[in-house]
């Protein structure tokens, strides 16, 4: 969470942190500010709210260069103007931005304390820029030599830039357990903690690794550890390009992301489909055959909306490659001491690829000497770095913090991946074939969906002045109505819950009443029959149904149908989980939300 951005070069430095910042607002957006080496010493303006309410307050003369820049997801302290980043030392000569938690921030607030250091933040990160301006004081000659030194001391998670007035040529960055990296210009250099705020200013990265700092001038960077050990870090381009982070003429980035999963779902399987052989090509997985058929089972592992596309994951590996698959949340599992297997195909999902429970689950399981392949948006990032092998799913940048490209295309990569594991065990060429040509109808069906767009607003709208709702279906439908759910309460603050529809009877039926409305994942397979049953149940209850379906359903059945195409049966919960976006979305217009920045959350998790 929280976002960074820093510049060094021949511009002036505040237009290019504000619009970086504009770009990181996902990440975290309860207060903003920057810190910037003007002519007149280093100025450092800051606020509570969000980024545009920084720019509105930054004067005229707020010109020069190096700066820094940060909004920030609260963690230590209120969103207060003197918790908001960046934090300087005492004399103002230090400023700091970080991501991350300081674990031992406490122990060092008493110590610099009784150093006579008065300290004007709730924030673990003040502490740093103290220690900074303290190294100075011990003996260090340099910025980068004082990081270091202040690092030393440090335990926890950081991302973080450092400026000094008395040095006013270079940024100072550093990274242990949040993400940094470096942006390579022409003449300038820029740092920030999510490839989205450099696009549009170069397309030359350079990844930093745990443990790693870098000291940033005009003319170029130098990498290093800790211990002043050079590394050797070149640069690697990234495909993003500026459009994908615009909103262009639509409302909200989440509507825009919607309309563009046609698109992304292509681009996800482009190159992948092998016709020839029924099968799916996916050579970043750096697996042999004979390594892929020595797997026993499969475990997924992911966060939110990734998780749920993992339970789905799972049963497309046990439908198609039949192999025993299960999903988890990794922020559980990283948690308990847990068996780690030679046989088992260990899979990390992230669209950020930052995410910290799913980055510890891996670490850990690589500990351990478990084989672990990711599923992640974000090249390079740092998930997709410490992985052994995957699949990077190409749905491009997505800026509102509700998943819904990513979570479509990372379903369809565990067809790919499913489809491409069954065939070579035991899964016939004709199914194969079948579900190739399942896979090809995606897209067209997915813009068949976005028409259905302002039927389903007028369901929101009769759903939106609900206190809570419930969501049910069965077997592929469950991961749908779990997602579904989450969408709901994340971006329309309306609570809902999700239940495998056979669990209703066993308790949840007790909430059923006319001011509760249930969704129902009813598609045309085998189970039709078992879930107009339960639609049946709830409607002798009185409760509001919504079905999404094959085919209109009966009044008696439901109160509401919103019939979506229909695919193969393993594919199906692609195109039933895009209804749910829009059901979401509009619901949260309705009731006048923040669509693209709900309360309380950010995009990339990258703290406990």
């Amino acid at each position: 969470m929280c976002g960074i951005v820093g510049y060094v070069g021949p511009q002036d430095a505040a237009p290019i942190l504000l619009e970086g910042l504009g770009r990181l607002e996902y990440r975290g957006y309860d207060s903003a500010g920057v810190a910037v080496m003007t002519k007149a010493g280093l100025k450092v303006r800051k606020v509570s709210g969000r980024v545009s309410a920084l720019a509105a307050d930054l004067p005229a003369r707020f010109k020069g260069a190096p700066g820094i820049g940060h909004t920030r997801w609260a963690t230590h302290g209120g969103p207060t103007p003197e918790n908001a980043h960046p934090h300087t030392d005492s004399a103002g000569r230090i400023a700091v931005v970080h991501n991350g938690i300081i674990e031992n921030a406490e122990e060092l607030r008493a110590k610099l304390t009784a150093d006579g250091v008065e300290f004007v933040s709730q924030t673990d990160t003040e502490c740093v820029a103290h220690l900074v301006a303290a190294a100075f004081s011990a003996g260090a000659t340099d910025l980068e030599q004082a990081v270091r030194w202040a690092l030393r001391q440090v335990v926890g998670a950081y991302g973080l830039a450092v400026v000094d007035a008395e040095h006013p040529d270079r940024v100072v960055v550093a990274r242990n357990g949040s993400p940094v990296l470096l942006g390579v210009g022409e003449k300038e250099m820029f740092v920030a903690s999510d490839v989205a705020a450099l696009v549009g200013y170069t397309r030359q990265v350079v990844y930093l690794d745990d443990g790693e700092l870098a000291s940033l001038t005009a003319g170029g960077y130098r990498t290093f550890t800790l211990d002043d050990t050079s590394t050797a870090k070149s640069p690697s381009t990234i495909d993003w390009d500026v459009v994908g982070a615009e909103i262009g003429d639509h409302a909200h980035f989440l509507i825009k992301e919607i309309e563009e999963q046609p698109t992304t779902i292509t681009r996800a399987l482009a190159g992948r489909l092998d016709e020839r052989f029924s099968t799916a090509h996916l050579g970043g997985l750096n697996l042999s055959v004979r390594e892929a058929r020595e797997f026993r089972r499969v475990k997924i592992l992911g966060c939110g909306s990734a998780c749920y596309a993992g339970d789905l994951g799972a049963q497309l590996i046990e439908d198609l490659a039949r192999l025993p698959a299960t999903s988890e949340a990794a922020s559980e599992f990283r948690y308990r001491n847990p068996v780690v297997e030679p046989d088992t195909l260990y899979v990390a999902v992230s669209q950020s690829g930052e995410t910290v429970d799913t980055l510890a689950a891996v670490q850990e399981l690589q500990r351990k000497g478990g084989r672990v392949i990711g599923i992640v948006n974000v090249v390079g990032s740092t998930i997709a770095r410490q992985v052994d092998g995957g699949i990077y799913i190409h749905a491009g940048a997505e800026m509102s913090v509700a998943a819904t490209k990513s979570f479509t295309s990372t379903v369809t990569a565990f067809a790919l991946l499913a489809l491409h594991l069954g065939r070579i065990r035991d899964l016939s060429p004709t199914d194969g074939t079948r579900i190739l040509e399942g896979l090809k109808r995606l897209p067209e069906q997915v813009r068949e969906i976005l028409t259905l767009s302002d039927e389903i607003a007028e369901v929101a709208r009769e759903i939106a002045p609900s206190p809570s709702m419930m969501f049910v279906g069965r077997r592929r439908g469950w991961p749908v109505a779990r997602e579904g759910a989450q969408k709901l309460k994340e971006i329309s603050y309306i609570h809902a819950e999700a239940y495998p529809s056979a669990e209703l009877k066993h308790g949840p039926l007790a909430l059923i009443s006319p001011e509760m409305p249930t969704v129902a994942i009813v598609p045309d397979d085998d189970l039709l029959d078992k879930n107009t049953s339960t639609l049946s149940e709830i409607k002798a209850r009185s409760g509001p149904v919504i079905a999404l379906a094959h085919r209109k359903l009966p009044v008696e059945l439901a109160d509401r149908t919103i019939v979506i195409p229909r695919n193969e049966p393993e594919l199906d919960p692609i195109l039933l989980s895009i209804p749910l976006q829009f059901l979401a979305y509009h619901a949260a217009v309705a009731l006048e939300r923040d669509v693209d920045k709900p309360r309380n959350l950010a995009k990339s998790v990258t703290v406990e």
